[in-house]
């Protein structure tokens, strides 16, 4: 083996390492357990909230996760399966088939948790604050969905509602995740909350919420920016990013490349199911379309072992990023654009290899450049699991602060 081969299967190594713990940090870290417009957003008014929900679900727990046939229209967070797991220390937990609108405006059936305090009598009288979780990669078929493992939505240190979404097409049998399609990810995230409040027990009011890691990030930022337009009956006070996925067009220097090229075909698949003209054979190399069933029938690391062995000048015949169509899609899902009301806190490890600190220093310049309200938390040493954690207490504090309504800080440049 020459030593620029050995090179490679040495950073590959490490790339496989971060690339899983990015799966595996943020659900068990959090304080819980696993886990743009449409016509069919109209606004949830106090009749749709108060529907009657759907008797509790009593077959196995496979069965849950095969969506009706044919799936009855339903508004975007109406539920479709409610299936009680347990109460523990105070909260009680069901696991959740909600309606949502994929990035094609189609009606769909996601799944998720709903994590809430069991003494309603506790509940304030505007309802409780809610917090929706938006979890890290997983991979893109049914069996990946972090709801499947049960457990609780995380907390973050809220006193109130937590919502974890799996996103669309990630749970439901014979689907796959449209992975980083911003609309089907931010509509999941927004619509669980939606969800939340047609259970009358959880007492979920209109304040909420969003927190999200790593490609979770990257749908909360999704649900920041479309949430005022696509839930107008909806209080959305804040988003915290952890480490997000943006800026999906660069690469910043050597080690980041073999990251960018794993979540680059994970996006290629994923995105042409809400983008029906791209199709991922007329990209990949024949090595990657010989492994290819692997996106639907395996996980993160079942991915990253088909994947990341496969040299860079055989892995694409031709690069996304450098054919008109592929790119336009990418870009159309990309982050931080535009600026909202709804203020940002952006968290980031110094040694994170993973979403590297050179991609979020220029994702912060974006922000403040189109002038979104972001404050900036630069976590010294945390690497891409620890990076949830290791300022958790002045993400609860922003998250708190937000919720009680105070003025939200910005870190941007004056006049930015």
């Amino acid at each position: 083996m020459n030593r620029p081969r050995r090179m490679q299967l040495v950073v590959a190594v490490a790339v496989s390492a971060v690339l899983v713990a990015a799966a595996c940090s943020g659900d068990d870290d959090a304080g819980g357990g696993a886990a743009g417009g449409s016509e069919n957003a109209a606004a949830v008014d106090e009749e749709t909230t108060a529907a009657p929900v759907p008797e509790e679900f009593t077959g196995t727990d496979e069965e849950f996760y095969e969506v009706p046939e044919p799936l009855e229209e339903g508004e975007p967070g109406e539920l479709i399966r409610v299936q009680t797991l347990g109460e523990q220390d105070g909260a009680t937990t069901v696991r959740v088939m909600y309606h949502s609108v994929d990035g094609q405006d189609r009606d769909r059936a996601v799944t998720g948790l709903i994590t809430y305090p069991s003494d309603a009598s506790a509940a304030p009288e505007d309802g409780w604050p809610v917090l929706s979780w938006a979890h890290g990669t997983s991979g893109l078929g049914p069996r990946c969905a972090p709801s499947r493992a049960g457990g609780e939505a995380p907390a973050f240190g809220i006193d109130g509602v937590r919502v974890a979404t799996d996103y669309i097409g990630l749970g439901p049998v014979g689907e796959r995740h449209p992975y980083l399609s911003g609309p089907s990810e931010g509509h999941s995230v927004i619509d669980g909350v939606r969800a939340a409040r047609r259970l009358p027990d959880a007492h979920a009011g209109e304040r909420w919420v969003a927190v999200g890691h790593s490609q979770g990030g990257h749908a909360a930022l999704f649900a920041n920016q479309l949430g005022e337009e696509y839930a107008p009956e909806l209080d959305l006070r804040g988003t915290a990013a952890l480490a997000p996925g943006a800026a999906l067009d660069k690469t910043f220097g050597p080690s980041d490349q073999l990251v960018a090229r794993m979540v680059g075909v994970m996006a290629l698949y994923g995105m042409a199911e809400d983008n029906p003209d791209i199709d991922p054979a007329d990209y990949v190399g024949p090595e990657v379309a010989a492994k290819a069933d692997v996106i639907d029938t395996g996980c993160l690391q079942d991915i990253v072992d088909a994947f990341l062995p496969i040299p860079e000048d055989t892995f694409y015949t031709v690069d996304p990023l450098d054919d008109p169509a592929a790119r336009e899609v990418l870009e159309a899902n990309d982050p931080g654009h535009v600026a909202v009301d709804s203020p940002l806190l952006l968290v980031y490890g110094t040694a994170d290899a993973t979403v590297v600190p050179e991609r979020m220093a220029y994702f912060i310049d974006q922000l403040c450049e189109v002038g979104q309200v972001t404050e900036t938390i630069e976590s010294e040493g945390a690497d891409h699991g620890t990076v949830v954690t290791q300022d958790g207490a002045a993400i609860t504090d922003w998250l708190n602060d937000r919720l009680a309504g105070e003025p939200a800080p910005d870190s941007c440049p004056a006049g930015d």
